[in-house]
């Protein structure tokens, strides 16, 4: 394909080329994979992957020349993108007209990403940017499970704080305490995906140390966890929030997505996280 053909491909196009090529096509009737503003024939002059498409994500697919967003999480401030609550929002509008100023497309990219395949991306993602792939246990059925060479909480946190340029990292436990055996539950997976009680039976029943978690629901893991330590068990936890959890899979993609785009410029823009800390 020359270079001329390749940057004349339509959004829907290469929507169409992710989808077979990760997933061998769509699977899923119902989902958030979408396309949430613009347009699925607009010519695509670059990509930018992040995690969610904020204004100032947006403001740099400009700035790079970019027309076209791939995004892990909403556009629109809610799970499915939903704007009929939204439509004489001041917030919302400004933001509408600022993409449509700029004739941006964004698609989210989050099911198929997460399960539409046989890894989830966005994990492999951040285990490669922890290059912690040498320390994944070798059982299927738990691929989040890891045995490190000894270290501390405290270590782990500052470790995590230099990997994923964070500020700060809430922790449960005793920083001086000793880990090896650790899980990953990125994202909302923490949350237990539906069953609440899933990541307290992961750390149970695989003898965890340390459980490293996305999002959190401070009466269910947490409280776990802190009882724990209250009563002198060896466990801890290490909280790096939903987004430094998953951004790194978006920066992953960039790679991926590079080999099958070889001539359209494609960048990953970092959404980072949306608090400052005091």
């Amino acid at each position: 394909m020359s270079e001329n053909m390749e940057r004349n491909l339509k959004v829907q196009e290469v929507i169409d080329r992710i989808l077979k090529d990760m997933c061998g096509g769509p699977k899923f009737e119902q989902t958030c994979d979408v396309i949430t503003v613009g347009s699925p024939d607009n010519e695509v002059t670059g990509i930018v992957t992040t995690f969610m498409p904020t204004f100032h994500v947006i403001q740099e697919a400009v700035h790079l020349g970019a027309n076209f967003i791939i995004s892990h999480e909403p556009t629109w401030f809610t799970g499915n993108d939903a704007t009929d609550w939204c439509k004489d929002d001041s917030i919302y509008l400004a933001k509408r007209k600022y993409l449509e100023e700029h004739d941006i497309t964004i698609w989210r990219f989050h099911d198929h990403m997460h399960i539409g395949s046989e890894k989830d991306y966005i994990y492999e993602g951040l285990i490669e940017e922890l290059d912690w792939r040498g320390y994944l246990q070798p059982d299927e059925k738990q691929p989040w499970i890891y045995e490190l060479p000894e270290t501390t909480v405290g270590e782990l946190a500052e470790f995590f704080k230099k990997r994923l340029d964070m500020d700060t990292i809430q922790i449960i436990g005793s920083p001086e305490m000793k880990v090896k055996r650790t899980g990953i539950l990125v994202g909302g997976g923490s949350l237990g995906l539906g069953v609440e009680e899933m990541p307290m039976q992961v750390m149970e029943r695989n003898g965890l140390d340390l459980l490293i978690v996305g999002d959190i629901t401070e009466w269910t893991v947490c409280a776990y966890i802190n009882d724990a330590y209250q009563m002198g068990f060896h466990r801890a936890m290490l909280t790096l929030g939903h987004e430094r959890s998953e951004e790194p899979g978006m920066k992953y993609l960039v790679p991926w997505l590079q080999k099958r785009f070889p001539k359209l410029p494609i960048t990953f823009v970092d959404a980072k996280e949306p608090f400052i800390y005091l």
